[in-house]
C-alpha cells in the first residue's frame, strides 16, 4: 500500500510539474503564424501572416505587386524600419521610421480601450485563452482572446494590446480577425530598426510615402 501511495504522489508531482512548466512557457525569439479571416471583400489577400520576433523587435513581410516589403517594429522605442525590394527593377530601398512617423501612420487607426475579461474560455493553438471585450473611440465593439500560459513580447501584430495580461492569441479588428495558428521558438537572428542591409539605398519615410503616392512602388 505504501508503494502505491508513493506511486500516486509521484504521479501527482509529475502532472503538477508539467502543468507549471506549460503555464510558465516563455518564448523571446521565434516565429508566429497568424490566420486571417476577412470581414470585408479582399480578393487575392493572404490567408495568413508570418511574424518573426526577437525580443522587442518583430518583422513581417508583405508582397505588394512586384515588391517585397519588410516592416520592422521596435515595440519598446516605438520606432521602425521599412525595406522595399523590387527585383525586377533591381531596386532596394530602406526608410527608417521615427516615433513621430509611426504616430502619423497610425493616426487613422482606431484607438482601443475599456478591455474587460469575460471569464469565457477557449483553446487556441494549444493554449487555454480567456475572452476580453473592448471598444474603439467611435463605440465599435470588438473581442480578443489571451492566454497566461504563454509569455511572448508584444509584436507588430499585437502591439496595441499592451494593457492585456498574457499573450493575445486571437482578436477582431475593423476589417479582419487574426488568430494564432502556431508559434515556434526558432532562431531568427538579430533584428534591427537601425541597421540598413548592404545594397539598400536609404531614403526618408517622407520620401517613401511620396513615391508610394505617385505610384513609384
Amino acid at each position: 500500500m505504501f508503494k502505491s501511495i508513493k506511486t500516486s504522489v509521484l504521479a501527482v508531482i509529475l502532472v503538477s510539474t508539467a502543468i507549471i512548466a506549460h503555464a510558465q512557457k516563455k518564448i523571446t525569439e521565434g516565429t508566429i503564424v497568424y490566420g486571417i479571416q476577412y470581414k470585408v471583400e479582399a480578393p487575392g489577400a493572404p490567408e495568413e501572416q508570418k511574424v518573426k520576433f526577437n525580443g522587442d523587435i518583430s518583422k513581417l513581410e508583405i508582397e505588394s505587386g512586384p515588391a517585397t516589403v519588410g516592416v520592422f517594429l521596435d515595440t519598446k522605442t516605438q520606432t521602425g524600419l521599412i525595406l522595399v525590394d523590387v527585383p525586377v527593377a533591381q531596386k532596394q530601398i530602406a526608410a527608417k521610421m521615427t516615433k513621430a512617423d509611426l504616430d502619423e501612420a497610425n493616426a487613422a487607426k482606431p484607438k482601443f480601450s475599456d478591455f474587460k475579461a469575460t471569464g469565457e474560455k477557449q483553446a487556441i493553438a494549444g493554449y487555454n485563452a480567456e475572452k476580453y471585450t473592448f471598444k474603439d473611440e467611435k463605440g465599435g465593439a470588438y473581442e480578443l482572446w489571451a492566454t497566461t500560459e504563454l509569455e511572448t513580447p508584444l509584436n507588430i501584430i499585437t502591439s496595441e494590446f499592451k494593457d492585456i495580461k498574457g499573450t493575445v492569441l486571437k482578436f477582431s479588428g475593423e476589417k479582419a480577425i487574426m488568430t494564432m495558428k502556431s508559434i515556434a521558438a526558432d532562431k531568427v537572428g538579430a533584428l534591427s530598426v537601425t541597421a540598413i542591409p548592404a545594397g539598400y539605398d536609404e531614403i526618408t519615410y517622407a520620401e517613401l510615402k511620396a513615391m508610394q503616392g505617385g505610384g513609384g512602388e
